[in-house]
């Protein structure tokens, strides 16, 4: 137009300022400004409101500001675009001080002016009072439109009044697809996932469409009730259109449902048909393999998604799968549950190459995973190099010292986290906290200080005791030996508490200490409580074959069998490599299985001659004692000790990982093994870590 020596005006300006702020480009919009000052176009509203406009959208809320308070004769589009503007910034006291000095001028608000104003109302701490005052002006000066009314639900739900959003919506006429997902999303985000659900079906049947933010918006109610069926509805219906299912916002939803309901195998296959897979879809599923203990899966999923963004040329698209802070503290927790700490640390790299180890939910989550990859000391600096620490950070820390049966180290930083509280206003201990610090002192036998940080919980720090803490104790007393105690305790437990994890704490108290009275009282609540825990009717079946009792520990067994209950077989597994190693008991499928039931037949015969006598009261079966120690020797703890004696350098240190408690025999023959090969040796079974070194274990035999 200029080229050919035509003049813009005032009708030409707002057409290409509007262009300008919906590509976004800064800099061609001040060349345009330039042009409008050139024609003399300045002073025109309609071209001084675009270009107030223009600079809002394009990242300029100076130069915005600076048009804005040119204008002599501002009218209802200036004050929108300025105000639209200070939101869009989150500047929310200017908004509503923009807001009065509109009122102040006597130009009337517009329903754009509101719904700008009740944004902004839901960001402020006395959000509430305004905004309500914004409704009645509403109400009494325009009636509200579906617009309207929309942006007062959303300002009602962010602001925690759920029922008044409800309300709200459940009154006016004309609701569209955008109010229908307003009032979903909020009932959604506030936990009440059977109402969304049924305004989902009032929304259907008033005719109006789901669209992709609809199902990103009720596919996490279907997920936290775990309601697969409904949700696989929902995926159908997503299948139908191209827009839907190809949306990474509704792929993100299906693939947590999925994995919430536990069909991580149908979540994979939603993420393999994602095209354009953004961060948040790649985080969905790593988290979503990781919640449903596919620790290998999550793992192998993240070196994938490293390896997609080091090979893609584009550095936008990169930045979208480049892994952040959330990646890495969803998939720490599968390093540390496989006990991979090669893993973990090329991990804990990557987060100070990128700069995310500062994040407090990283550090946290390395805190953790060094914990239960035996690395007490990498844990502890860690916590100490971080420039912030909240109370999940404590938490980590303080279980992971009584996982390590270093109670009184525990204790140490228990004290500590009270003092910077008291001293700077620092973290408070919460309900996490306390269960963490009773396990500590049960761990190191530390009854007397367990029970004083019991009587004084509430007093400090205002925490009632709650099923899990009275757990605890029953396990702090049980352990101990005060069996009679603990059981006391559980009957002196508030009537309306759950008892299933303190009766749980006492029977396994009693197969410690071979009270067959009281562990049949215990289970007989258990399998009231919980009939198809495999747990409770092992635990009962090794109390009576401790006490050679095996008349009962059939039957025990024989029932667990017409119930349908399966145990859970022992497992340990081992890092070597870029692999991590599983073992079962009595395992021969391993490559190496012949050579490591060879060089354990070896090692027991050495471990004789130094005095290892074999404890066949851990076999739980009626046989002879020389198959005893034969299933003995089968142990997977064992296996997975000599493959890494096998296959490590000398000097190395073994680090194993055990899904159940290690049987006193498997104890006994590591300490003798750990001094024979002279070899640190760090077992991780469900309850703690033993470090075996030169004969000795670091619990003391107390576990």
């Amino acid at each position: 137009m200029i080229a050919a020596g035509a003049s813009p005006d005032n009708f030409a300006f707002p057409s290409v300022l509007k262009s300008v702020a919906a590509v976004g480009d800064l800099d061609l919009g001040k060349q345009v400004h330039a042009h409008v000052v050139k024609f003399g176009y300045a002073g025109a509203v309609p071209v001084a409101n675009s270009l107030v406009n223009m600079y809002g959208k394009c990242g300029d809320i100076h130069d915005s500001r600076r048009v804005f308070d040119k204008i002599s004769d501002r009218d209802d589009i200036s004050w929108n675009s300025m105000i639209a503007a200070a939101c869009r910034f989150e500047l929310w006291e200017l908004s509503l001080q923009l807001f009065r000095s509109m009122m102040s001028d006597s130009v009337d608000p517009t329903s754009f002016t509101l719904v700008s104003i009740a944004h902004a109302c839901s960001n402020i701490d006395d959000g509430l009072w305004f905004g309500k005052q914004v409704h009645a002006y509403g109400l009494r000066n325009h009636g509200l439109g579906t617009f309207t009314n929309n942006a007062l639900v959303t300002m009602y739900a962010k602001l925690g009044r759920v029922d008044d959003a409800k309300a709200l919506f459940d009154v006016f006429d004309d609701k569209d697809v955008v109010s229908f997902n307003t009032i979903i999303s909020a009932l959604s985000q506030n936990d009440r996932f059977l109402k969304a659900l049924s305004y989902l079906r009032l929304m259907v049947c008033n005719g109006v469409r789901p669209d992709a933010v609809t199902l990103a918006s009720i596919l996490p109610a279907c997920s936290q009730l775990e309601m697969l069926w409904v949700g696989k509805e929902l995926h159908c219906y997503a299948v139908r259109s191209a827009d839907l299912i190809g949306n990474s916002f509704v792929a993100c939803a299906l693939v947590d449902m999925y994995c919430n309901c536990k069909q991580a195998e149908m979540g994979r296959r939603v993420f393999d048909g994602v095209l354009r897979r953004t961060l948040a879809v790649w985080n969905a599923m790593i988290s979503g393999y990781v919640r449903n203990e596919f620790y290998e899966e999550a793992l192998e999923l993240f070196i994938e998604m490293l390896s997609v963004s080091e090979l893609c040329p584009n550095t936008t698209t990169l930045s979208s799968v480049l892994p952040n802070s959330v990646t890495l503290m969803t998939v720490l927790p599968g390093c540390a549950a496989l006990a991979a700490l090669g893993k973990g640390k090329e991990i804990h790299a990557y987060a100070i190459k990128q700069l995310l180890a500062t994040d407090v939910a990283v550090g946290s989550a390395l805190v953790d995973m060094y914990a239960k990859c035996g690395c007490l000391k990498l844990s502890r600096i860690v916590f100490d190099q971080m420039p912030m620490r909240n109370v999940i950070t404590w938490n980590a820390l303080i279980m992971a010292y009584g996982m390590h049966g270093k109670g009184k180290e525990a204790l140490e930083l228990f004290r500590r986290m009270e003092a910077e509280e008291d001293n700077n206003g620092g973290v408070s201990p919460n309900e996490v906290t306390y269960i963490s610090i009773f396990a500590a002192c049960s761990h190191s036998g530390m009854v007397d200080e367990g029970l004083s940080l019991y009587h004084t919980m509430k007093v400090n720090h205002g925490i009632e005791p709650t099923a899990d803490h009275y757990a605890c104790l029953v396990d702090l007393l049980g352990r101990s030996g005060q069996v009679e105690e603990a059981y006391k305790l559980i009957n002196r437990m508030p009537s309306n508490m759950s008892k299933v994890d303190a009766w749980s704490s006492l029977l396994g108290a009693c197969r410690i200490h071979q009270n067959v009275e009281i562990g049949e009282i215990a289970a007989k609540h258990l399998l009231d409580l919980e009939p198809y825990v495999a747990s409770h009717y092992v635990l009962l079946s090794n109390i009576y074959s401790s006490a050679g009792l095996w008349d009962q520990a059939m039957d025990v067994r024989k029932k667990m069998k017409e119930m349908g209950v399966r145990k859970e077989p022992g497992c340990s597994w081992i890092e070597h490599g870029d692999e991590v190693h599983n073992f079962l008991a009595g395992d021969s499928s391993h490559p190496q299985s012949k050579e490591l039931h060879e060089y354990l037949e070896t090692l027991s015969e050495r471990m004789k001659k130094e005095g290892y006598v074999p404890d066949t009261s851990c076999v739980l079966h009626n046989v002879d004692d020389e198959e005893k120690e034969t299933m003995l020797c089968g142990h997977s703890e064992r296996l997975a000790i000599a493959f890494g004696l096998l296959n490590t350098p000398h000097g190395t240190t073994v680090r194993v990982a055990k899904n159940l408690r290690v049987c006193n025999d498997c104890h006994a023959a590591t300490k003798f093994i750990s001094k024979l090969v002279d070899r640190e040796i760090i077992l991780r079974d469900v309850r703690r870590f033993h470090h075996f070194k030169n004969g000795t274990c670091s619990c003391g035999d107390y576990w």
